[in-house]
């Protein structure tokens, strides 16, 4: 399967071969690098659609700087929003590279210097209070919470709160590099198969125009990230979840 991490160069010198060019005299690093980057894409993404973990994020573990929203505020945007007039650090902002929210998670904001270690996760700062997710925004008499979350539009959505607000956000997130160069580090873990075959796959169909080649590379790739997800599954089977009866929330939209 793979080793923890591996360099796009051991990868392409794979594709290389696959394509029966191990000197790369046609499928050159330089050739090779957007297809390259097109595999990790599709990889990233069936992860998440697989739900793995690797490509679960929480907030606090991106960042040393905790998510907060200030008291009459009930927003959370995206990184790049921008509001005419108004200061960039006026709104609370999501982590980048966000795909879904899993969870949202709030605590009165505890003022204290701003030091590089995960304040954000120490309970010494409160703990957390999950929030229930909706489907639309609600109007309710403003409290010390947020209340719930919408998720709407790149922004989450909330309650407005009397106080300052510090929220923990757990989510699913694109978060890993693009290749710039042979030398840059690839750490998916269980991924060398895949992308190995998936660029080869790439470069046969769209460079050398060889459907027949890219059929049976293309092949090899779906058997690997399949083997990559049953054996994250396998790994997953001792966490325990709590599901709903069959049908008990038949008419529940949002919420829990």
């Amino acid at each position: 399967m793979s080793t923890t991490a591996v360099s796009a160069g051991q990868i392409m010198d794979r594709v290389a071969n696959l394509l029966n060019d191990p000197a790369r005299t046609d499928y050159t690093y330089a050739v090779q690098i957007p297809y390259l980057n097109m595999a990790i894409e599709q990889y990233s993404d069936l992860m998440a659609e697989a739900n793995t973990p690797l490509t679960n994020m929480t907030s606090y573990h991106y960042s040393f700087t905790p998510i907060v929203v200030k008291a009459g505020d009930n927003f959370i945007v995206f990184p790049e929003y921008e509001q005419p007039g108004v200061p960039t650090d006026r709104w609370a902002r999501l982590p980048p590279e966000v795909i879904e929210i899993q969870e949202v998670e709030e605590r009165p904001w505890v003022p204290r210097p701003l030091i590089p270690e995960l304040q954000a996760e120490s309970a010494k700062y409160g703990t957390y209070t999950r929030l229930p997710r909706k489907e639309f925004v609600e109007v309710r008499p403003v409290t010390s919470s947020l209340q719930y979350y919408v998720f709407q539009n790149s922004i989450i959505r909330t309650n407005p709160a009397n106080i300052d607000v510090e929220v923990a956000i757990k989510y699913i997130y694109q978060g890993v590099p693009y290749v710039s160069n042979e030398n840059t580090v690839i750490n998916m873990i269980g991924s060398r198969t895949y992308l190995s075959y998936k660029t080869a796959a790439l470069c046969a169909m769209f460079i050398g125009e060889n459907e027949t080649r890219a059929a049976i590379l293309e092949t090899e790739a779906e058997k690997a990230v399949d083997r990559a997800i049953a054996i994250g599954n396998k790994g997953r089977q001792q966490i325990v979840t709590r599901h709903k009866p069959f049908r008990a929330a038949y008419k529940m939209r949002g919420g829990y």
